[in-house]
């Protein structure tokens, strides 16, 4: 089996290559996707490859670039919009949340919406306001809606490519400070034997807390795992990537064995993923906890300047203390 080492972003790109190479029916839309290669370049050479009927570069018209992709999906597209960044979507939220999440239920299952929402989200690359939010909560809410979100190159080329194949309207959330993080990447297999979307994975096993991250927080948590192993402390880090449908499984049986759970999310913690998780942890292994399920996450503010970031952020030292406190107990 062939293997590259890309960066996340390169293997999006070629996922994207992939999935429009395999189906005439996709096609790529939004702002500067086309000649630019998207803001990012994650889309670069995609339009000199399969023409702007294919590739398309739309008006900066969050919600006109939704709503076309609407009307593409149910005449039988594949649409993959690219929102250019993450605070840039809610121009675009009442399309998503009105009509791509609502018109498989309001056609009574006659009417299917195929497209993908690609959302770069998160901080951590020094932008300005509107540049580094982390929407998630949003749209994991909303039911109709698939959450995913990669963490890995090799996840991102097979995730994106699934997104696509699927009949469901899913909101793909890439995690933009990773996307120049390199990673080995299994290019050739059929998509069917790929690992499942919608199937949470351990990405570092241990046996003394569990502590489960999704997206640009992923490497974060393995880089407190390889700390913590040096004080003697083995830490099982567990990738989530699907938000909706969560998929809690490999958490569960991890925190049965360690008896630990530390939740960690960029997002502000009020109302956030982690709730929900830490909720559904207590509820089905209580009895294996030995401390409270505790949380690590942006704090409750707007999102701060660039300057200041890295203090908003959740770091090595702040998942390393939740540890520490989940072991006071």
């Amino acid at each position: 089996m062939a293997t590259e080492t890309l960066t996340l972003g390169k293997a999006l790109n070629t996922g994207l290559r992939r999935a429009l190479e395999h189906d005439q029916k996709v096609v790529i839309m939004g702002e500067d996707v086309g000649k630019l290669g998207g803001v990012f370049r994650i889309t670069d050479g995609l339009q000199k490859d399969f023409g702007d009927q294919r590739v398309i570069d739309t008006p900066l018209a969050e919600s006109g670039i939704i709503g076309t992709a609407v009307g593409l999906a149910i005449r039988g597209f594949r649409p993959v919009c690219e929102i250019q960044f993450d605070g840039f979507v809610y121009p675009a939220y009442d399309q998503i949340v009105s009509q791509v999440a609502k018109m498989h239920y309001r056609s009574q299952g006659k009417v299917r919406i195929p497209m993908v929402i690609r959302i770069p989200y998160g901080g951590g690359i020094g932008a300005v306001e509107h540049h580094s939010e982390s929407p998630e909560a949003y749209f994991a809410h909303t039911a109709g809606l698939k959450v995913v979100t990669c963490a890995n190159p090799q996840d991102a080329y097979w995730m994106i490519q699934q997104a696509i194949a699927s009949d469901d309207p899913i909101v793909f959330l890439e995690p933009k400070r990773r996307y120049w993080e390199k990673g080995p990447v299994e290019l050739d297999g059929p998509l069917a034997e790929a690992y499942p979307l919608h199937s949470a994975r351990v990405a570092r096993a241990g046996t003394d807390a569990t502590v489960l991250a999704y997206g640009p927080m992923v490497r974060t948590c393995l880089d407190a795992a390889t700390a913590a192993a040096e004080d003697g402390r083995e830490l099982e880090v567990v990738d989530l990537r699907t938000l909706s449908p969560l998929d809690l499984t490999p958490a569960y049986e991890s925190v049965r064995r360690t008896g630990r759970c530390v939740v960690v999310h960029e997002a502000p913690g009020n109302l956030g993923l982690g709730a929900e998780i830490a909720a559904r942890i207590t509820e089905e292994c209580f009895y294996s906890l030995e401390s409270p399920v505790l949380r690590v996450t942006g704090f409750d503010t707007p999102y701060p300047a660039s300057r200041v970031e890295e203090e908003y952020l959740p770091d090595l030292d702040r998942v390393l203390d939740a540890v520490d406190r989940a072991f006071g107990w």
